[in-house]
């Protein structure tokens, strides 16, 4: 794979912890939706990842990876336009993890901000695991295993896509020398014609000589232009374009989405574990008991006290579900009393069953077929290890184990 196609890749991946909720499909779903149009998607349902903290609680695991399965499908997530698997599927996510794990200072493990975040989070569980601690290396190998040049993440997740980068990175310095490397690239050079190459040797020495990230970037956007020469000298003249060797691992780039932070029951960040949840497949009834019980303005005491939406959580979904003309009689309505909230949470409710309930039939059909959806994973996992073995070909290659 060249660096170009790289950049056209896109890895994310989910851990399965039951249905999905609204939080989910405006955070990510919908984002992954648009993505899997404009980029080679690949979109892993990390089951590993959920063992490092519910290992001694996994009964419900492959219910829960059929049940976002279900919940990505019916979303939009369509398995014609990106590849969906389930990464146990891939045991090649497991061989790279290995792999890495021995080039990977403990210290740059520790220090990850999660770590100690995730602890506190899970406080009554044991985590004194290896699992735990080097889940960021797997999630790195997640990444690097498919040289995914994009990972869509949002602000909390960047130290993440920086550890992967600095993996990779000292992944190609121990391994991406090669015997009269120099030779082979300067060779490289002369491949891409006169003027190509003198151009290429003067940003080279620009980036090398006086840090010039400018120069950098034009010789990178030059290289991506040239099919005169082979993916091999590509991938040196990256290298030697950087004083470093052969590019093997690919450093991925974030895509910082605007994940839209959808507000729970009680008015806080929506979350299953914060018991604030509406989920894609609630019921009806579901729905309108879990309206009914949320809090209101709390000015609005009886029925002709007026309120403001601005105080309001219910007000804050109905800016996500509500036609501006409908918005517009919530807020006069609140304000001057002629409304009472449970008018306004009614409101709300056919707003958000308009737009659940195609989503819910859909989510309906494929539970109704799950041997379709396991179908669906498995080819997903067959197209994901051919990726996957093409690159595990490579870095053992690089690491001295081909016994072929």
């Amino acid at each position: 794979m060249s660096l170009n196609d790289s950049e056209r890749r896109v890895l994310s991946g989910m851990r399965p912890s039951g249905r999905l909720h609204l939080g989910h499909y405006h955070g990510v779903l919908k984002n992954w939706v648009r993505l899997q149009h404009e980029y080679d998607c690949f979109f892993c349902i990390v089951d590993w990842h959920a063992l490092t903290t519910e290992y001694a609680d996994s009964g419900q695991l492959s219910q829960h990876v059929m049940d976002m399965a279900v919940d990505w499908l019916a979303a939009g997530v369509s398995p014609s336009s990106a590849t969906l698997f389930v990464q146990s599927q891939v045991p090649e996510h497991a061989e790279l993890h290995l792999l890495l794990s021995m080039i990977c200072p403990l210290s740059w493990l520790e220090r990850v901000p999660s770590y100690k975040e995730q602890q506190e989070r899970h406080s009554g569980k044991d985590l004194s695991t290896y699992g735990f601690l080097g889940y960021p290396l797997l999630q790195a190998a997640d990444i690097l295993l498919y040289r995914a040049g994009q990972v869509p993440v949002g602000a909390d997740q960047l130290p993440h896509i920086e550890f992967a980068r600095e993996v990779a990175r000292r992944f190609n310095h121990l391994y991406g020398s090669e015997p009269d490397f120099e030779l082979k690239a300067e060779a490289a050079i002369g491949k891409l014609g006169k003027k190509v190459g003198k151009l290429y040797s003067n940003l080279r020495k620009a980036y090398q000589e006086q840090g010039d990230a400018e120069a950098l970037e034009t010789a990178r956007a030059l290289l991506k232009e040239q099919t005169s020469i082979t993916l091999g000298d590509q991938e040196r003249l990256y290298g030697y374009l950087e004083g470093g060797g052969k590019v093997i691992l690919n450093e991925p780039q974030p895509i910082l989405a605007e994940f839209s932070r959808v507000p729970g029951l009680d008015g806080q960040k929506m979350a299953k574990s914060s018991g604030n949840a509406i989920f894609l497949r609630d019921s009806d009834a579901e729905l309108e008991e879990k309206l009914r019980r949320m809090p209101t303005d709390p000015a609005r005491v009886h029925r002709d006290d007026p309120g403001e939406p601005q105080r309001c959580p219910v007000w804050s979904l109905h800016q996500l579900y509500s036609n501006d003309e409908q918005l517009h009689w919530v807020i006069e309505g609140c304000r001057s009393a002629s409304i009472g909230c449970l008018d306004c949470k009614s409101a709300l409710c056919s707003s958000l069953q308009t737009e659940l309930t195609p989503l819910q039939q859909r989510a309906f059909d494929y539970e109704e077929n799950p041997d379709l959806v396991r179908s669906i994973l498995a080819e997903g996992a067959e197209r994901a290890r051919d990726e996957a073995r093409n690159t595990l070909a490579e870095v053992r290659m690089a690491m001295g184990l081909n016994y072929r």
